[in-house]
Order: C-alpha cells, then structure tokens, then sequence
C-alpha cells in the first residue's frame, strides 16, 4: 500500500479516499471469514420489497447450480447459503485479475415480519433467485369497523 504523497500539486481529498479505499480493502480481507469458513461480507447482494401479500427477495446468484442453494425460513428470519465454486483454468493459464469471490457464503436475514413458512416458493432464472415470502396471517393488515353507539 502507497503512502499519502502530499504535494501542492495533489489533490488532498484524492489521496484520502484512495487511502480509505485501501483500508477498506485490506481490513474487508480479514473481517470476511468467519469461524465456519464462510464468507460473513454482503454476499449474494439481494434486494427485497414487499407487496399487498408476500415479501419477496431477490438474490443476485449468477454461476451457482440452484439445486446447490440452501434456503431455510423460521418465523421472521431467512437464511440463504451455498457455495461458488472457483473454476479450473486451463493448463498453464494463470489469472491476471481476479475480482470475484468464491468460496461458502451464508446470509441470514431478519424479515420485517413474520411469513408463512409453508408456503414459501423459491426459483431461478438468469441468475437471479426469487423467494416470496407471504405474509403470517397474524401479520396481515385487517380491517376494523366502527360501530356508531
């Protein structure tokens, strides 16, 4: 890693966010791995939105066989965990770059409410897993009516 070159000619805030880039990146390194081996960093990105019914969650999974994934759902709290697999280059290939991960992942998310667990429904197109999570009866929004006295 570059130490800061101060210069007149250097733009100061540059360096600072080179240098916590860099920080990031080194100490990103040592807080991924957790006590089981998997990968405790923000994979697979997913983003979840809920509709009138369900909430659904869309995980980015791009080269990882579905049938690999692990999905488990209790009460409020969905857990997504596989593995990607490093693939073998050819013989007497190396790597130039190698930007993305592989190894065991494990996500465990806390859900805004509770689901129905029975009825979750999970699938994979394109790289992208799709969980609908529907929502706990006792979760639902009711209607209440006023009775005029």
């Amino acid at each position: 890693m570059a130490l800061i070159r101060w210069s007149r000619e250097g733009d100061i805030f540059s360096e600072m966010s080179r240098l916590q880039r860099d920080m990031s990146r080194l100490f990103g390194e040592f807080s991924t791995r957790t006590d089981k081996g998997y990968k405790a960093s923000v994979y697979p990105p997913l983003n979840i939105y809920n509709d009138s019914e369900s909430l659904i969650v869309l995980a980015e999974v791009p080269g990882i066989d579905p049938k690999t994934l692990d999905l488990h759902v209790t009460d409020d709290t969905l857990t997504l965990s596989g593995e990607r697999t490093l693939p073998e280059l050819p013989e007497g290939a190396s790597y130039h770059r190698r930007e993305r991960d592989f190894g065991q992942f494990r996500r465990t998310l806390t859900l805004p409410e509770k689901v129905d667990s029975k009825r979750v429904v999970a699938s994979c197109k394109d790289g992208i897993l799709e969980v609908r999570l529907p929502r706990a009866e006792e979760a639902k929004a009711r209607r209440i009516s006023v009775k005029a006295s």
